[in-house]
């Protein structure tokens, strides 16, 4: 059996990830196509778990390295239970966050650095990296302005991320950019600045040749 698909959403917050990961989850599934979408941190229960305490407002004592540790608990869970088997099947699978993810918040944002984030890695995903990758890049003070409005909408105690200051979010944005010149191959730059219709086109102008 031929091995699946796997694609990945990244960007910071309020970039748009979840409405245009979730249009392209339902046009693939309108073609008849098989697709497994997660989202970290979370996908799995135990997944969920994790995210409660690394997402709740409450936790800003968490510390870098726990952080870090706790994401790629959450990951390795993802991996083994959910994604791994569907690529098996031949699924098409769609993240919301990997690996990449966590390069830019901890091992950039916290400092911990590359080589750390990568050994982790080598250990929870044993060398599973992305097919394709979508970043829906923004500037920061859009980006800034619409979690703070989807927080408020929302009424939900997931900002511990949110929170932190201005200058954490603006070094995550220039090391997203920095990854991608690096990885030009797998990782596509979309303008999530656009009309969402606007987006969503560009995003299937990317993904079409590998699902078609």
């Amino acid at each position: 059996m031929k091995r699946g698909l796997f694609l990945t959403f990244e960007g910071m917050d309020g970039c748009g990830k979840s409405t245009q990961m979730r249009r392209l989850v339902d046009r693939l599934r309108g073609m008849r196509k098989t697709v497994l979408e997660t989202a970290e941190p979370g996908g799995t229960p135990i997944g969920v778990q994790i995210r409660r305490i690394l997402l709740a407002a409450a936790n800003q004592e968490l510390s870098p390295t726990a952080e870090l540790l706790l994401y790629f608990a959450a990951r390795a869970q993802n991996v083994d239970q959910w994604i791994e088997p569907a690529l098996e099947r031949g699924e098409i699978v769609i993240a919301d966050r990997f690996t990449d993810s966590t390069m830019v918040y901890q091992g950039c944002g916290r400092g911990l650095g590359a080589e750390t984030v990568l050994a982790l890695d080598r250990i929870a995903c044993r060398g599973l990296q992305p097919d394709l990758t979508l970043l829906l890049d923004i500037d920061l003070e859009t980006s800034l302005a619409r979690a703070r409005a989807r927080n408020a909408a929302a009424a939900h105690n997931e900002t511990r991320m949110d929170e932190q200051s201005v200058e954490f979010h603006r070094q995550v944005r220039e090391a997203y950019l920095a990854l991608a010149e690096r990885e030009k191959q797998r990782i596509r730059v979309i303008d999530g600045r656009a009309a969402r219709d606007e987006v969503e086109a560009a995003i299937w102008r990317v993904v079409r040749p590998y699902v078609l």
